[in-house]
């Protein structure tokens, strides 16, 4: 599983704004937009890595 970064604010304007600077800070992709956390009051977003240019794999087998 890929690592997954949260922002996690009081509006959603807030928590957009903060995910948009995440991800242009550490060159990260949305994985969640703002979304309602549930049972509380709070937005809450997700970003990740972008995938690589090419694939990567483990360990070249000899």
């Amino acid at each position: 599983m890929a690592t997954v970064f949260m922002v996690q604010a009081d509006s959603q304007e807030e928590c957009a704004a903060e995910l948009s600077r995440l991800c242009t800070a550490f060159d990260l992709r949305p994985l969640l937009p703002p979304t309602r956390s549930t049972g509380t009051e709070r937005w809450l977003a997700r970003a990740t890595a972008k995938a690589p240019d090419r694939e990567v794999r483990g360990p070249a087998v000899r």
